[in-house]
């Protein structure tokens, strides 16, 4: 079992996806059999076999978000360690390269989204970052290859 660390946020977030699978999109997806059934013959009905199909991948995801849920930790702010970078950690970096600095902060796989500037702890930079102090020099392999960051500051989320 994989521990998903998260924040309180991003958690209720998770709930809330569920709770809308479940109560929205599965009586969505109920009325389109319902319906399909009414046009007759379900051997040989398009509608009635992608409705069904709809409602096999609605519960894959269902029961996927479930298991993440389960297996899910929130974490507590006020106990995360700011000497060294780690989940729930902002990181302000010096891209040695292009001299800019950048700021991430480092969430769950769940909550990642870089146009905020969360990164996942399961990404090239996040795994680059995770467990450096203040001043560390890191060398980061990305898909576009090789980047030098030199960790800045370290604070809370």
């Amino acid at each position: 079992m994989a521990i998903n660390y998260m924040t309180k946020e991003g958690y209720d977030a998770l709930v809330k996806e569920i709770e809308q699978l479940e109560k929205v999109e599965r009586r969505r997806i109920s009325g389109q059999i319902a319906e399909a059934k009414e046009k007759g013959d379900l051997s040989e009905n398009a509608e009635y076999d992608a409705a069904k199909e709809a409602q096999g991948m609605l519960e894959m995801k269902i029961a996927k978000l479930k298991n993440i849920l389960g297996d899910s930790r929130i974490l507590d702010g006020s106990k995360v360690d700011l000497s060294k970078v780690g989940i729930l950690t902002k990181v302000t970096v010096l891209n040695t390269k292009t001299n800019l600095n950048l700021n991430y902060t480092i969430v769950s796989e769940k909550e990642a989204d870089l146009k905020v500037g969360k990164i996942s702890v399961k990404s090239p930079i996040g795994m680059g970052l995770m467990g450096k102090k203040v001043g560390d020099i890191v060398e980061v392999k990305v898909p576009a290859g090789i980047i030098n960051f030199e960790i800045i500051e370290i604070s809370i989320a």
